[in-house]
This record gives C-alpha cells, sequence and structure tokens, in this order.
C-alpha cells in the first residue's frame, strides 16, 4: 500500500469517474486504474463500485477512504511539520474561492505571495460557497476564501476584512441622481441578482428582505457581476456590488455607483479552513499576504 495509492483512490471517490481523477492527478488513467486494483488486490476487497455512474465506494472502500483521509493528513503533516523546523513555508496548497471575490482579489495577492513563499505550490478553484463547504468536508480543498459567517460547525473562519456593499444603478434609474440610497429606497422588481448558489445573492435578499415583491418587470439572474452590471446599463434597473468591484467599474460609469446609507452593509471576507486543518504556517503566510495588499481595500 503507497500514499499515491491511496491519493488515487480519494480522487476517484471525489470526482466520481475513473476519467476525472487521472485528469486531477495528472496520470494516464490506466496508470491510475491499475494502482487502484492493485491496492483492491493487496486487500483482498473491492473499494468501489465500478458500475455505478457516478463510481461510488463500496462499504470496504467507504472504511479504507476514510482511513486514507487520515493517513495522508498525517503524510503531509510530517513534510509540513519538517519546513516549519527549517523556518519555511513549504508544502501544496488548494485554495477554493467564490466567484464574486475571485475576480477582485485573486491577481492582487497570487504573485507577491508566490514570490516570498516560492517553495509553496499554489492550486486555485472558483467555486460556489456550498461547493467550497463540500470540498473542505473532503478533504480536496485546503483552504477558501469566503463571504464569512455561513460555515457549518466542522469549518473555522479567520476575518480578512470587511467589504461593504454599494448600489449601483442605471442612469434611466429613480434614484440616478442620489449621491445616497436608502434599502427602502429600492423597488425590488428592479433589482437584479446573482443566480442561485452565490452566497452574495442571500446575502442582498436577507439585506431587502422586507421589500420582496412577487413581480419583477426583470427577472434576468446571472452567475457574473460585470453581466449584471451591463444589463443594468440598457435598463432602468440596478443591482448591488460589493466594494472590491468598484476599481474595475470604468471612470465614465462611475457616477452610477451610489453609497448605501447607514443601516446597510457589508460582507466580511474570510478564510475558511477545516477546523482539524494542521498546514497553520502556510495559513497564516496566506493570510498576511491577502491583509498586506487589501489594506487600502
Amino acid at each position: 500500500m503507497t500514499i499515491i495509492q491511496l491519493e488515487y483512490l480519494l480522487a476517484v471517490s471525489n470526482c466520481g469517474s475513473f476519467s476525472a481523477a487521472s485528469e486531477l492527478c495528472f496520470v494516464t488513467q490506466p496508470s491510475l486504474s491499475m494502482q487502484i486494483k492493485n491496492l483492491e488486490e493487496e486487500l483482498g476487497v473491492i473499494l468501489l463500485d465500478r458500475s455505478k455512474k457516478p463510481v461510488i465506494p463500496t462499504d470496504a472502500g467507504e472504511i479504507v477512504i476514510k482511513n486514507a483521509r487520515e493517513a495522508i493528513k498525517a503524510y503531509n503533516y510530517i513534510k509540513e511539520s519538517v519546513a516549519e523546523l527549517k523556518g519555511e513555508i513549504a508544502g501544496h496548497l488548494r485554495l477554493g474561492v467564490i466567484p464574486t471575490i475571485a475576480p477582485y482579489l485573486l491577481h492582487r495577492f497570487i504573485p507577491g505571495f508566490l514570490n516570498q513563499y516560492p517553495k509553496v505550490e499554489l492550486e486555485v478553484k472558483e467555486m460556489k460557497t456550498a461547493d467550497i463547504f463540500t470540498a473542505l468536508g473532503r478533504d480536496s480543498l485546503d483552504a477558501a476564501i469566503i463571504a464569512g459567517g455561513m460555515c457549518p460547525d466542522d469549518i473555522a473562519e479567520q476575518e480578512l476584512f470587511n467589504d461593504r456593499f454599494y448600489a449601483y444603478v442605471s442612469p434611466m434609474s429613480s434614484l440616478y441622481d442620489r449621491s445616497n440610497v436608502r434599502i427602502e429606497d429600492i423597488d425590488m422588481k428592479e433589482l437584479l441578482l446573482l443566480s442561485d448558489g452565490h452566497c452574495l445573492r442571500d446575502q442582498i435578499l436577507e439585506l431587502c428582505q422586507s421589500r420582496r415583491a412577487t413581480h419583477q418587470s426583470c427577472s434576468f439572474e446571472s452567475g457574473s457581476l460585470d453581466t449584471l452590471m451591463r444589463i443594468v446599463d440598457s435598463t432602468g434597473g440596478m443591482t448591488i456590488i460589493p466594494e472590491m468591484s468598484l476599481p474595475f467599474i470604468p471612470e465614465q460609469r462611475q457616477g452610477q455607483v451610489k453609497t448605501l446609507a447607514k443601516g446597510a452593509t457589508s460582507r466580511k471576507i474570510t478564510i475558511a479552513v477545516r477546523r482539524t486543518y494542521v498546514k497553520s504556517s502556510l495559513i497564516n503566510a496566506l493570510k498576511d499576504s491577502i491583509m498586506e495588499c487589501a489594506s487600502g481595500h
């Protein structure tokens, strides 16, 4: 039994297919399949039900996978502990980032982080919040940058900074001439939202819950803030955007950005990790890099 075999087994369990797991592990599918077959022969049990789509673990596979996660965690902790002893920040860091943060933050801290910590292998994925929690629970992510306050009990958060909400309104909107928009001024029939699964959508609906309407003149939803703003530009509608997106709005459209009156809120940007996560030096280094680039946020 080898660490490689256990890693391949976890990959198939997480991905649900041998082909996707082989791409994730940068190995050919026949090689990955052979390693898992050798592990099954050594243990004398079938670990994966290959007749199912997606592939699922057998009862024996569930037990082996549970212990494999702990074994790989301990294996990685050995390397992490030795690196810390030598005063090094090193290792593999798998990072998830939600879509309403990724375009506005990643490019600001990743170059400096990699330059300062050249022995860190950083793997970044843009994912929705629910998928991030699932991946953290399955140990297919090490950490995530999210909008905090919604984590399950087995996930811990470290706060990074506050990200205020602003209104982005159409020049055709009745709110355009205002510099400050109150929540009670927002007509829910004109408010364009991100699609289901985005935590920013849920936060905005909670913010405006007392103003919900049963009918919207435009029910357009998108997974992209930039797309929502383009729709706002061509309609009489509006949307809510985070402060970190403001530098990316062209100068000629800056007048469409309105502050929200007191009582309106912000979101907390946090780093989320499993409570049992052991690579504390990597997380601290990541946090320091983000805080440094966001100090002028």
